[in-house]
């Protein structure tokens, strides 16, 4: 005998309250929020973690000054600190792009010869140990006052990341990729631009990502060395006559100026190379 409750059609049970794309956009909302929030929560806890050491004296107050006063000293003078952030903004993109566009190609040229990577590896270890501040005087005899020496600076203080990244993604290709490359009997060309170079780019954005906050550097360093403008020139001038206030309100604005570059960059990044969060995992 047939058992009836075998014909009877299946009732579909709806999806529980929380998943599918309501889930998804809930938590992407909780995502979107939580990258908003979180490293102001870090700002705010340095803030006030700054404003107890200043308070208590545990660092005398012309080394640190307090948050207010430094604040006090960006109020007295905006349109001049804006102005020296801009020089410094422009130095620091710059020479972060020069040192980018030549740290690919030399990444390019020391992976696509073992013969060439065993001749100039050991030059690029050397000229990436020696203490970039000790140049700075040499660069000012070389190249003169200016822009010159500091975009000097920047980019030696730059480029080695991105020419370590670049050679490292571009050989260490995927095995499945390159068999893949292989078995279409592609030429070296149609493998590079296909397959190798798209491989190597989240490399090469890690290399990037080094580099940003060092462009920075270079740039302040730069400064102090030759600069007749920037943020590093305000450092050193208003240090020197003992406004600690002052110079640190320059310091605070090279160090916005750091966290806005390294975000914009990780936007590009996100932008770029939408299938990086697709195959890898989250933590």
């Amino acid at each position: 005998m047939t058992d009836v409750r075998s014909a009877e059609p299946a009732v579909p049970v709806p999806p529980p309250a929380g998943t599918g794309r309501d889930a998804g956009r809930g938590a992407g909302l909780r995502a979107g929020t939580g990258a908003a929030l979180l490293p102001a929560a870090g700002i705010l806890v340095a803030l006030a973690a700054w404003w107890l050491i200043a308070r208590l004296e545990l660092v005398h107050p012309a080394a640190l000054p307090p948050p207010d006063d430094v604040l006090a000293a960006f109020v007295d003078k905006p349109a001049r600190m804006l102005e020296h952030t801009w020089d410094t903004l422009l130095e620091i993109l710059f020479g972060f792009a020069l040192s980018a566009a030549a740290g690919v190609l030399i990444g390019l040229s020391l992976a696509s010869s073992r013969t060439v990577e065993r001749m100039f590896t050991p030059l690029l270890v050397a000229v990436n140990a020696v203490p970039k501040i000790t140049l700075g005087p040499l660069l000012v005899v070389a190249l003169g006052w200016g822009q010159k020496p500091i975009l000097t600076m920047v980019f030696l203080l730059c480029f080695f990341p991105i020419v370590l990244s670049t050679a490292t993604g571009l050989t260490t290709t995927p095995a499945d990729l390159a068999e893949l490359v292989r078995s279409w009997n592609a030429s070296r060309w149609q493998a590079f631009r296909k397959v190798r170079f798209p491989a190597a780019l989240p490399q090469i954005f890690v290399g990037l990502k080094v580099a940003m906050p060092l462009a920075a550097i270079g740039a302040v360093i730069g400064e102090f060395q030759a600069g007749e403008s920037g943020l590093g020139y305000v450092i050193l001038q208003y240090a020197g006559v003992g406004d600690t206030a002052t110079a640190w309100a320059a310091i605070m604005l090279v160090a916005l100026v750091s966290i806005l570059l390294y975000s914009a960059l990780l936007l590009i990044e996100r932008i770029a190379l939408p299938w990086v969060r697709e195959t890898t995992s989250s933590r």
